[in-house]
């Protein structure tokens, strides 16, 4: 999927063991942030490392999601008819610059997340063939070595929950993505921290939905 949605709405910390790996506890309500539709790239295309990552970098990070492409308009929706809404599901990588993310926009995430090519995207799987949203197994390989795998399954925020949730009061607009949050593993919890450079090539999986692979390029 290349084309942009009118919105990406983004889920942090929606997996314990994720939550736990940067030392914080699980929410009572999902840690939700936007990326730029202008982020978005499709599968094959390149992650290009902007100069502006330079100025506090290393700091690029990769993060294996499962996206949820909304079908119809969506408000107010009950838990038991979210699905309905669901025109598919797709492989996302929320790449992230950490320092911008943390440090460099007043605890916002948004601009960290947004740098162009910064969230690439699958083509879509219609819903219909994907009974079960939180029975899929997801990993991610860098450079062939898998630093990521996990089953959705482990979502604190179930997808159902996630439409249900987001669209209280608010409008989800047909065309709408919504990233619902990576499994433990990222680079910037390991020791040493791993962060994306030139020459790199992520590869996420998630079972029946797909393969994205992405090279990575300076800027």
């Amino acid at each position: 999927m290349t084309s942009r949605p009118p919105a990406i709405i983004c889920i942090g910390r929606n997996y314990a063991a994720h939550a736990s790996e940067f030392g914080h506890d699980t929410q009572d309500h999902p840690v939700v942030f936007l990326k730029n539709p202008a982020s978005l790239i499709g599968s094959g295309d390149s992650i290009v490392l902007p100069p502006i990552c330079d100025e506090n970098g290393p700091q690029v990070d990769y993060e294996g999601e499962l996206a949820v492409v909304i079908g119809t308009d969506a408000r107010d929706v009950d838990e038991r008819d979210a699905l309905s809404h669901v025109a598919g599901y797709a492989v996302a990588n929320d790449v992230s610059a950490r320092w911008w993310q943390v440090h460099g926009s007043g605890g916002q995430y948004c601009r960290g997340k947004s740098f162009d090519t910064f969230c690439p995207m699958s083509e879509m799987v219609p819903a219909a063939g994907i009974p079960d949203p939180q029975a899929l197994r997801i990993t991610t390989e860098l450079n062939g070595e898998r630093v990521q795998d996990a089953s959705t399954a482990d979502m604190i925020f179930p997808v159902a929950t996630l439409i249900s949730e987001l669209s209280r009061g608010l409008t989800l607009l047909a065309g709408t993505v919504i990233l619902t949050g990576t499994p433990a593993g990222v680079g910037s919890a390991r020791d040493p921290k791993v962060f994306l450079t030139e020459g790199d090539v992520v590869e996420i999986t998630i079972e029946n939905v797909g393969t994205l692979r992405n090279p990575v390029v300076a800027g």
